[in-house]
């Protein structure tokens, strides 16, 4: 397994789950950047693709395609698919999410809460089942999940996302000691808000999203940006952190301290 280019994570294959879009797609571009090989598994299969595509033309090693993450066959599909361009895996990056409607328990229909455990949490079980063998073929490796400061502190009509975000910090916990004889580390990621598309919708504007997130619920006074949390991303998936696992990398702008 070979990366394009120099850097901390030249002969390194990985694969990123939600890498079209947001904080995914920065990952991508900065594994891609450090010289690893990248799989971009997305539910916009299209939109993975021309990404791959994309950075394919600036000399990166990167496929991508279709994967959704509620399935456990479309998961191992991504990860054969992956193992056979790259020759194994690793590094796993669990990042597909999705937001539902803000409402407390009382109001939240069943199906969004279904569907939030089955995107944020059980698709990142899927990816870690199919994918942990290849890591411990390869003789060990860095799992990185995509949590949230959500996971940390509650925030009304955000029942189903703090729970699987939650979750999420306490499966990296068991799956580190399950995992760390075989020389496999894993930790979760916690961006606070980030500068994303879905961000921007959710309030309309980016303008917006800074004044009413950024600005005034993180003590730095403004939203991250996605590279900043691919940045973490790196760390946890390198050598320079070597000696982390069952931890949780916290990104958020200060956003817990408060």
């Amino acid at each position: 397994m070979s990366g394009a280019g120099a850097g901390r994570l030249v002969d390194k294959a990985a694969i990123v789950t939600g890498a079209a879009r947001g904080i995914g797609k920065a990952i991508v571009e900065a594994f891609v950047a450090e010289g690893a090989a990248v799989w971009c598994a997305d539910l916009h299969g299209a939109e993975a693709e021309a990404l791959a595509a994309q950075l394919r033309d600036a000399g990166g090693k990167v496929e991508g395609g279709y994967c959704d993450v509620r399935s456990t066959d479309s998961v191992l599909d991504a990860v054969d698919a992956a193992v056979e361009a790259f020759g194994g895996l690793d590094i796993l990056v669990g990042n597909a999410a999705t937001l539902t409607p803000p409402a407390t328990v009382e109001d939240l229909g069943e199906a969004d809460w279904v569907q939030a455990l089955a995107v944020n949490l059980t698709g990142v079980f899927h990816l870690c089942k199919h994918g942990i063998p290849h890591l411990k073929r390869a003789g060990g490796g860095s799992i990185i999940l995509t949590a949230s400061q959500m996971a940390r502190v509650g925030t009304p009509g955000s029942a189903a996302y703090c729970t699987t975000k939650g979750g999420l910090v306490q499966l990296a916990k068991v799956m580190a000691l399950d995992h760390a004889a075989d020389g496999i580390r894993v930790n979760t990621l916690s961006p606070g808000g980030t500068a994303t598309d879905r961000l921007f919708s959710r309030y309309g504007s980016p303008e917006r999203a800074e004044s009413e997130w950024g600005k005034t619920m993180h003590p730095l006074g403004r939203l991250g940006r996605p590279e900043e949390m691919a940045r973490g991303a790196v760390f946890l998936a390198c050598e320079d952190s070597s000696f982390m696992t069952g931890a949780d990398l916290l990104l958020d702008g200060g956003y817990s301290a408060r």
